[in-house]
């Protein structure tokens, strides 16, 4: 059975965003979520690694300066690096969600600390996963609830995530694109 290092890599976009990603000369920045464990579930499904990655999530975390244009900055920095890729990528700077997100989802969302923070609250457990380049050329995986509910696709809800709406829909547009995932109650969450 595959890692999921090894699968992430089997995906070419997310090969080329790792190498690249120190090049922004972002603060604690991760490839994160769903290019991230897609490939993986494309991987153990016998199923090419990009297949149906609707986007490339970037998180950094940057508290010194919280504007938008300070993020804007960040955002065109990355479109020039990855203009090549065949892929929308989406950069974030995770210092900044609290000022957001109630506009976009309507409930408070407390600051963030670390882009490893906003990792943890990803709406379903076993996507909270993360990859980081080191200066070594390594790789560091965060997965805060470990791996074990990725591998056999338990998508359990996560209370650690101030927005519960929608999990449900979000678990079931996973099971139909991977039919072996099952699905936890909303109150079965840990």
């Amino acid at each position: 059975m595959a890692d999921l290092v090894t699968a992430a890599l089997a995906n070419p976009i997310n090969r080329a965003i790792l190498q690249r990603l120190p090049m922004l000369g972002l603060q604690d920045a991760w490839l994160v979520a769903g290019c991230v464990y897609q490939s993986y579930w494309n991987v153990l499904s016998g199923r090419p690694a990009t297949e149906g990655i609707k986007d490339y999530d970037i998180f950094y975390f940057d508290d010194s300066d919280l504007s938008y244009e300070a993020e804007d900055v960040a955002i065109r920095r990355a479109q020039l690096l990855f203009a090549d890729l065949d892929a929308l990528i989406d950069l974030k700077n995770q210092a900044r969600v609290h000022l957001w997100y109630k506009d976009r989802f309507g409930i408070d969302y407390p600051p963030l600390t670390s882009t490893t923070d906003a990792i943890s609250r990803f709406q379903i457990r076993c996507t909270c996963v993360g990859l980081q380049p080191k200066i070594d050329g390594s790789l560091e995986l965060h997965a805060p609830y470990g791996l074990g509910e990725l591998t056999r696709g338990n998508l359990l809800p996560n209370i650690n995530c101030p927005a519960r709406e929608g999990i449900t829909a979000k678990a079931e547009s996973y099971r139909a694109r991977w039919t072996w995932l099952t699905i936890a109650s909303v109150n079965e969450g840990n």
